[in-house]
């Protein structure tokens, strides 16, 4: 369904274990999609599970989610 593409930020935190003001800085770092609808911001479900799945592969064990 094309609604279970789009996540809320808040469900987006719940989905991947992290904080709602680190998913901003990744919006803001254009490291996951998303988009603006009015003051809300939509997270693409895929996008944030490719980078969570990168962030796990990292060496750098402090990008991935609790």
């Amino acid at each position: 369904m094309i609604e279970d593409e789009w996540l809320t930020t808040e469900q987006a935190a719940e989905l991947s274990g992290y904080h709602v003001n680190h998913l901003r800085r990744l919006i803001r770092a254009e490291a996951i999609r998303a988009k603006k609808l009015s003051f809300l911001w939509l997270v693409h479900r895929q996008s944030l599970l490719d980078y969570i799945a990168q962030a796990e592969q990292s060496d750098d064990k402090r990008r991935g989610p609790k």
